[in-house]
Order: C-alpha cells, then structure tokens, then sequence
C-alpha cells in the first residue's frame, strides 16, 4: 500500500516532533514496555486527530497536546503505575549551589524525585516550563489560561525550593 499524501504529511509531522512524543512517555513511564505502549497510543490519537488540526497552532503545540492528554489518561488508568519524572537541567533552579559535581547530582536527584512526586498536571506544566515553552505555549497546549499558567507554576517552584531546603537543612 503506498502512503497517500495525507499520510506523507503525518509521517512527516511526527518525525519533527518524535521528541516530543518520547519526552512525554518517558516522563510517565516507568518502564519501557509502558512507554511503549504509550507512545504507540498518543500516535494513533494524533493519527486519529489529524484531521481535526488546527492550523492556527504550531504543529508542536498540537502534538504536546495530544500526548500530555493521553499520557494522563493513561496514567489514571494504570494507578499502580509509580509516578516518574523526566531529566532536569542544572539551570532549572538555583538550588543546587554546590561545586561538588556529586553534591550537584544528588541535588538533581532529589528534585526529580520532588517533580516526580507532583499531580499529573503539575508535572505536564513543569515538564512544559523545563522545556522552555513560553506561558503562552503552556496555556495553548495545557487548555488553561496564562495566568493560570503563571500562578501554578509559582506555586510548585515555591513548593519544589521549599522541599529542597528542608531536606538540606537536615
């Protein structure tokens, strides 16, 4: 069967944004036969979608979507499933001071531990912050507004530093 162009253009569009798509299994997958399974089912959503794209979004936008929607709706239904969390990097947060590159990488530990630890959507906005996505994006892909936004994500970086300095000042 050749691929039609419809097709063409779907290939294409999840080859751009494969990343995208494995970043948000692995951020909710804890072993590799689930981020399997997810990665195979946000593909057949967006496969199932795609005729529905909105061209007034960036292709990006509509796949982290897509994927953080199944990705919860996935992890609700798997409530045995331990709650994970994706790589961090060191400018994330000022909280790992230390020059010590062992202090550094227990600090980062600790606070992927703490994301890991955070509600689905908490977890979907830092996973959206991490990545540098303006507030703008976040509210595009999440579907709340950018003040929502702002004002949760205040909320876990407080949460997060504040978990940080107990734990260091113990």
């Amino acid at each position: 069967m050749q691929p039609t162009g419809k097709q063409d253009q779907f290939l294409s569009v999840i080859q751009s944004n494969r990343g995208i798509i494995y970043k948000v299994a692995n951020a909710y997958c804890n072993n590799a036969e689930d981020r399997k399974d997810m990665v195979q089912e946000i593909v057949l959503q967006l496969w199932r979608a795609f005729d529905r794209y909105n061209a007034e979004y960036k292709y990006s936008t509509w796949v982290y979507r897509i994927a953080l929607n199944v990705a919860i709706s996935f992890y609700r239904k798997e409530s045995s499933r331990k709650k994970i969390s994706h790589d961090l990097t060191d400018a994330v947060f000022d909280l790992a001071e230390a020059e010590d590159p062992a202090a550094k990488e227990a600090n980062m530990q600790l606070l992927q531990q703490f994301i890991g630890g955070l509600k689905e959507l908490d977890k979907a906005l830092m996973l959206l912050y991490l990545e540098e996505r303006s507030y703008k994006e976040i509210a595009g892909i999440i579907g709340i507004t950018e003040t929502n936004v702002a004002t949760k994500l205040s909320r876990i970086k407080t949460d997060l530093k504040q978990k940080f300095s107990t734990i260091q000042n113990n």
